[in-house]
């Protein structure tokens, strides 16, 4: 697959606390970084995207008396999980990994900073009406296919992916270049809403500059 000046790899929430170790950390998911940073350099444009949560945002179970991390509440905008204390802002948890050597990335977009609103998607937040400005940047940029790997492959990478084609991109999910969680069926879920979406999955060596 060739790539264009009108592609943007979108690389998602490559941070200590989802690596291995972390607060929150998906199985094996430092194994992306050799893939990402492999493929990066086809690419004219490279976003990054970071999780940035205060220390009482209200997806930690900490932030629940009586609760514990991966049950479920209602809020206002629906169901939400909630999550070990992971990503809080200015602590090593939040930081990029020090093997994630992107310097060429053009812009950062932090999210999860509202402490009443979960943001699993570079797109929205989890209120699905609240935009990240990610769609306007693209936009005024004419870049019109997104091309993501990164962390977690069923949560923050699929709902890019999902808003992506929602507002008419092109939506090329890197499956070797991503793991998953899958909490609860969380991985035959979001591939199952790919399919309906027209996201296609496809493996990092169909890349080429």
């Amino acid at each position: 697959m060739q790539i264009t000046a009108q592609d943007v790899l979108l690389v998602v929430d490559i941070q200590n606390d989802f690596c291995p170790g972390g607060a929150l950390g998906v199985p094996e998911g430092d194994e992306v970084i050799p893939v990402i940073c492999r493929i990066a350099p086809c690419f004219q444009h490279v976003i990054l995207t970071q999780d940035w949560h205060p220390a009482n945002h209200m997806s930690f179970a900490a932030s629940h008396p009586g609760k514990r991390p991966y049950e479920m509440i209602d809020v206002a905008y629906g169901t939400q999980t909630l999550w070990p204390s992971h990503c809080v802002q200015g602590t090593s948890g939040a930081e990029f990994h020090s093997a994630l050597h992107l310097p060429q990335a053009e812009a950062v977009l932090r999210k999860g900073y509202n402490p009443l609103i979960d943001s699993y998607s570079a797109f929205f937040e989890n209120d699905r009406k609240t935009p990240t400005g990610l769609a306007g940047y693209l936009q005024e940029r004419n870049l019109n296919r997104l091309f993501l790997a990164g962390l977690a492959y069923d949560y923050c990478v699929g709902y890019s992916a999902l808003d992506a084609r929602w507002l008419g991109l092109s939506a090329f999910v890197v499956r070797d270049a991503c793991r998953a969680i899958d909490l609860n069926g969380s991985k035959a879920t979001i591939e199952t809403e790919f399919l309906k979406a027209g996201v296609a999955v496809i493996d990092s060596s169909e890349i080429a500059a």
